[in-house]
């Protein structure tokens, strides 16, 4: 009975391993993009072009005692989904627990041609979630980018005094999807008011 050379085994079994890992790099990669249909459709079947709500008023805020025996650290990550450039202006700030505070990031079109994208957050540790009050976020609403434009967003929040002692650092995560809508699509639709968004769904 025959059997392959040495050298010719292992020719067969590196092309078939170096397939599987193709094959699975190929599927991790479609899910990713999956996303961004399944939140289009999440949209469309609610009626709302937003899935995120203000987590704090502005007056709200102003009454929030500023516990200055405590000091937070604030991280800031970004990610994109799509032909979107998507950063924060600063890496990670320290802030007082009732302190409001305005941080920037910077989203860029990266395509010859208008887009619409939503910002999805996202927080660490799971527990700082309901502490972590956005009082304005770019998060809100979709944004509409033209050819090649970028803009600097602002989101401005509070820490809620409350916040568990043994949470020192927290992680403010976005991930940016471009959603494929036509420009032309939604010129005659309304934007949602805050009265609006202040009633939708807050995602954890």
């Amino acid at each position: 009975m025959s059997t392959q050379p040495p050298a010719q085994a292992d020719r067969s079994f590196n092309r078939s391993m170096l397939i599987k890992l193709f094959v699975v790099a190929l599927m991790m990669f479609g899910f990713g993009f999956a996303l961004v249909p399944m939140y289009r459709a999440i949209c469309q079947i609610t009626g709302i072009n937003n899935l995120v709500q203000r987590d704090a008023t502005v007056r709200e805020a102003k009454n929030t005692q500023v516990d200055m025996s405590r000091t937070i650290s604030i991280e800031f990550d970004a990610n994109a989904r799509g032909p979107l450039g998507f950063k924060p202006e600063q890496r990670s700030l320290d802030v007082h627990p009732g302190e409001v505070t305005t941080v920037m990031y910077e989203v860029s079109n990266e395509q010859a041609r208008t887009i619409q994208a939503q910002a999805i957050p996202s927080y660490a540790p799971k527990q700082a979630t309901e502490y972590f009050k956005k009082i304005e976020c770019f998060c809100f609403t979709q944004q509409t980018l033209t050819a090649n434009q970028t803009k600097r967003l602002p989101v401005v929040f509070v820490v809620d005094p409350k916040l568990p002692k043994d949470v020192k650092t927290i992680t403010l995560s976005y991930t940016f999807f471009e959603l494929n809508t036509p420009a032309a699509a939604t010129a005659g639709s309304v934007a949602p008011t805050a009265n609006t968004a202040a009633t939708t769904a807050n995602p954890t």
